[in-house]
């Protein structure tokens, strides 16, 4: 993996986190936290999506697009989480 495929996976896990906060109210974490939440948002849609037959497209939007649907997932199961 080269340091571009990084740079990459951080701004479109920036841009998903920040895209999930707004979603879910109360749910941003600040920069770091936003990219750390995407990046866990990639990877749970990436699990998520393909189980449940959903395929919404390639490319950087589609990417973009997936994470923060991961992202929200895993936004709202931490609020949960922190309601208990």
């Amino acid at each position: 993996m080269g340091i571009e495929s990084i740079i990459v996976w951080l701004i479109v896990g920036a841009i998903a986190g920040w895209l999930a906060g707004l979603i879910v109210k109360g749910g941003g974490f600040g920069l770091l936290g936003n990219i750390v939440i995407g990046i866990i948002g990639a990877v749970v849609a990436g699990w998520l999506l393909p189980t449940l037959g959903v395929h919404l497209g390639t490319g950087i939007i589609g990417a973009i697009i997936d994470s923060v649907i991961g992202a929200v997932v895993v936004l709202v199961i931490i609020s949960l989480i922190k309601k208990t």
